[in-house]
C-alpha cells in the first residue's frame, strides 16, 4: 500500500514537472506575441524583452546585488560580490564604444551628485536591504519566489520612495554636489571620471578604465581577504546555491540528442554560474544602453505605483504631484505605457518563466509563501528605509551604483562603499532581532 502511494505522487510530480514545462514554454512564445501586439510601441516591446531577460538572469544565476553583501555576511562567501565586481569592469568596458568618439552629453549618463544625500541613502538602503534580503530588482523577482516578503517589501518601498521624492526635488544636500567636472556639470552634477584623465590620448577613457580596473581590483582583494578570514576562524558556510551552481557538468558529446531530457536540463534547467551571470547581465545592459541612451533604473516606478494606490484612494493627481514635486503625468500615465514600468514587469515574467521550464515553479513559491508577524514588520521597515535611501541617493542598487559605475561616475564607487557599511550594521541588527 505504502509503496502504492509513493509511486501514485511520483506519477503526480512527473506530470505537475511537465505542466510547468509546457506553461513555461507558452510564457515565452506569449511574450513575443502578446508583447508585440499589446505593447503601444516598440520601445516599451524592447524594455519588456530586457526585463525578461534581467529576470530570467537573475534566477537563474540565482545573482542580486543585496547578495553580494548579505551572503558574504552570513556565510563569508564573497563569490557572488567578486562577479559584481567583474561584471562593473566588463560593463564600463563596453560602454566605452558608445562614448569614446561621441558627445557624452547626449547620453542620459547617471553621474548622481556626490553629496550627503548619497552618503545617507547608501547607509539607509544597505540597511534596508538586509533586513528584506533583497533590492530594488531583487524584490520583483522574489514576487515568485518568496512573495509575502517581497510583497510587503514592495508596499512600503514603494511608500519611502513616495515620501522621499519631495525630499529629492527640494533638497540642495541630495541635488547639489560638493565635487564636479565639465561633462559631469552638464548631467547630474558628479563626477565624470574620463574628464580627469583628459591627457591620455583617448578623451579620458584609457585612464578611467584602468581606475575602474584599479577599484574592482581592490574590491577583489579585500573580498578574498575577509573569505580567508572567515575561513580561518572556521566561520566560512559555502552558500547552498553556489553549491549547486559549481556541480561538475557530466554532459559527453558523444550521449547528445537533441530531444531528451539531459538536453533539456541543460538548455533549461541547470543554473548558471555567477560569472555567466555576470557576463548575461552586461550584454544586456550594453543593449539597454545601445537603443536607450539610457542606463538600468528599477526603483522610481515603485513611488510612482504608491502614488497610483494614493489616487485609487481618492486623491486627486494634482495633489498627488503638489506633494511629490513632480508632474503628475507619470501618475495618470497607463502602467503598460510607463517604460521602466514595463520593463520591471518583465523582470518578473522572466523570474517566472525560468522557474516553470525549470519546474521550480510550485516548489520555490511554497518554500517562501510564509512568514511570521515579526518578520513581517522587519520587511516592512527594509523596503521604507530602502524606498528613502534610494530618493537621497537618487537610485537604487542599479541606479545609484551598477549604472553609475558603468558611466564611469565616482558617485557609483563612493555609494558602493556606503552600501556595504549599511549592509553591514543592518546584517549585525537583523542577526540580533530574527
Amino acid at each position: 500500500m505504502e509503496a502504492e502511494i509513493k509511486k501514485q505522487q511520483s506519477i503526480q510530480s512527473n506530470q505537475l514537472l511537465k505542466l510547468e514545462y509546457v506553461l513555461g514554454i507558452v510564457a515565452i512564445i506569449s511574450v513575443f506575441i502578446l508583447g508585440s501586439v499589446l505593447l503601444k510601441t516598440d520601445m516599451l516591446f524592447f524594455r519588456l524583452l530586457i526585463g525578461v531577460g534581467l529576470g530570467y538572469t537573475l534566477t537563474r544565476a540565482y545573482t542580486g546585488f543585496a547578495g553580494s553583501i548579505n551572503r558574504a555576511y552570513a556565510t563569508g562567501s564573497t563569490k557572488l560580490l567578486r562577479a559584481m565586481a567583474l561584471m562593473f569592469f566588463v560593463t564600463t568596458l563596453a560602454t566605452t564604444t558608445f562614448l569614446l568618439y561621441s558627445n557624452p552629453t547626449n547620453y542620459d549618463l547617471w553621474i548622481n551628485p556626490i553629496n550627503v544625500g548619497l552618503i545617507a541613502g547608501g547607509l539607509l538602503f544597505g540597511f534596508g536591504m538586509a533586513f528584506s534580503s533583497c533590492c530594488a530588482s531583487g524584490v520583483l523577482t522574489d514576487l515568485a519566489t518568496g512573495f509575502p516578503r517581497a510583497l510587503i517589501t514592495l508596499l512600503f518601498f514603494g511608500i519611502g520612495i513616495f515620501i522621499g521624492f519631495p525630499i529629492q526635488h527640494t533638497a540642495s544636500w541630495v541635488s547639489d554636489s560638493w565635487f564636479s567636472t565639465s561633462i559631469g556639470s552638464q548631467l547630474q552634477g558628479g563626477v565624470f571620471l574620463p574628464d580627469l584623465f583628459k591627457w591620455d590620448g583617448l578623451n579620458g577613457y584609457v585612464g578611467s578604465i584602468l581606475l575602474t580596473a584599479l577599484f574592482c581590483g581592490i574590491t577583489v582583494y579585500f573580498a578574498y581577504r575577509y573569505e580567508r578570514k572567515r575561513k580561518q576562524q572556521n566561520r566560512y558556510m559555502e552558500h547552498e546555491t553556489e553549491k549547486l551552481q559549481e556541480q561538475p557538468d557530466t554532459f559527453d558529446s558523444k550521449d547528445y540528442k537533441l530531444f531528451s531530457q539531459a538536453t533539456y536540463n541543460r538548455v533549461f534547467i541547470k543554473p548558471w554560474s555567477l560569472k555567466q551571470g555576470a557576463i548575461v547581465i552586461s550584454v544586456l545592459f550594453v543593449l539597454l544602453m545601445g537603443v536607450t541612451k539610457a542606463g538600468w533604473g528599477a526603483s522610481t516606478p515603485f513611488g510612482i505605483w504608491f502614488g497610483k494606490i494614493v489616487m485609487f484612494l481618492g486623491v486627486s493627481p494634482e495633489s498627488v504631484a503638489s506633494f511629490t514635486k513632480m508632474s503628475a503625468d507619470p501618475f495618470v500615465l497607463p502602467f503598460f505605457e510607463h517604460p521602466v514600468s514595463v520593463q520591471n514587469f518583465g523582470i518578473l515574467v522572466g523570474t517566472v518563466i525560468y522557474l516553470l521550464t525549470a519546474g521550480k515553479m510550485k516548489t520555490m513559491f511554497l518554500q517562501g509563501a510564509h512568514i511570521q508577524k515579526r518578520e513581517a514588520a522587519l520587511f516592512a521597515l527594509g523596503g521604507i528605509t530602502m524606498g528613502l535611501g534610494t530618493r537621497l541617493a537618487n537610485g537604487c542598487n542599479v541606479g545609484a551604483l551598477f549604472t553609475p559605475i558603468a558611466n564611469f561616475s565616482l558617485s557609483g564607487w563612493i555609494f558602493f562603499i556606503f552600501l556595504a557599511l549599511g549592509g553591514i550594521i543592518g546584517n549585525m541588527l537583523a542577526k540580533r532581532l530574527f
